[in-house]
């Protein structure tokens, strides 16, 4: 295995399964091909086109702020009766943007839940927190707790999260800071943002064309991180050999997190430019 395995991984999909759904002729996700009969059994909103594609229903399919409303209210109920169904997990009570890019106004928001449902693109925070201690790189290593919905007891990065409507990246990363390692706001704001890795990804619940934010933030030697929200079981400080080795030899890690860690080990130098396996990786990070 290798760190190419990882990247290959993460991004392997079929799109000919997948049905798009198109909102004001943008393509803005797709929903698989047998999960199409459930979605159009729990809402007159959305409906299929001659082309196979998925759209909303004539008056709900407008611009402006009053079609979005109508579509939000719609897709709260889709999202409420798709979960009462078992066809989505429970409800996250969070809403996130229906959009191709970040920061664009969204043609509607959903509880994040039905997002990989709907093929939606989702954005998100991930943290590199680590350390030097002993002449050496550390990085801190979050180990998912055993009753999470997704990737349980698997290894994470020190802080990650889903990024919801209406908050802005810094905003969104100092609360998951709080939250998931109990990191004061003001050493949380000092992370410096790195780029961001994008992946298309078919998961059990969906598709799930994501990008997620990259930041790193050097703590003091003496941080010992505590998570506050129940998501993470317990942290552990590695040696960046260790790292880097785990992510090459297994799949310990959450599968995303693979991709964050790979960014960071070409940034940092541990993977070098006359690696053979250089390019391949740099490019796999942005498809």
């Amino acid at each position: 295995m290798s760190y190419l395995d990882r990247i290959r991984e993460i991004n392997r999909h079929d799109p000919d399964g997948f049905a798009p759904f198109v909102v004001d002729g943008r393509r803005l996700g797709a929903v698989r091909r047998d999960r199409i009969g459930p979605l159009l059994s729990v809402t007159a909103a959305i409906v299929r086109s001659g082309d196979g594609a998925l759209a909303f229903a004539n008056g709900l399919d407008a611009a402006g702020p009053e079609a979005v409303a109508a579509r939000n209210e719609a897709m709260a109920a889709a999202a409420a009766r798709l979960s009462g169904a078992g066809s989505i997990g429970a409800l996250r009570r969070e809403l996130y943007p229906a959009a191709r890019r970040f920061g664009e106004t969204p043609a509607f928001v959903v509880d994040r839940a039905a997002v990989p449902f709907l093929g939606l693109r989702a954005w998100g925070v991930h943290l590199n927190g680590y350390t030097r201690r002993d002449g050496g790189l550390h990085m801190w290593i979050g180990r998912r707790a055993r009753d999470r919905p997704t990737y349980p007891g698997r290894l994470d990065n020190m802080v990650a999260g889903g990024q919801p409507a209406g908050l802005g990246l810094m905003e969104n990363l100092v609360k998951e800071c709080a939250e998931e390692a109990d990191i004061p706001e003001a050493l949380a704001r000092q992370a410096r943002p790195v780029g961001a890795i994008t992946y298309v990804q078919q998961a059990p619940e969906g598709l799930k064309p994501d990008v997620q934010f990259c930041f790193d933030l050097e703590l003091p030697p003496d941080f010992l991180p505590r998570n506050t929200d129940g998501e993470i079981e317990s942290f552990a400080l590695w040696p960046i050999e260790r790292v880097a080795r785990t992510v090459a030899e297994t799949r310990d890690f959450k599968d995303n997190c693979n991709l964050v860690i790979i960014d960071f080990l070409i940034r940092h130098g541990f993977i070098p430019p006359d690696d053979p396996d250089y390019v391949a990786l740099a490019s796999g990070l942005r498809p």
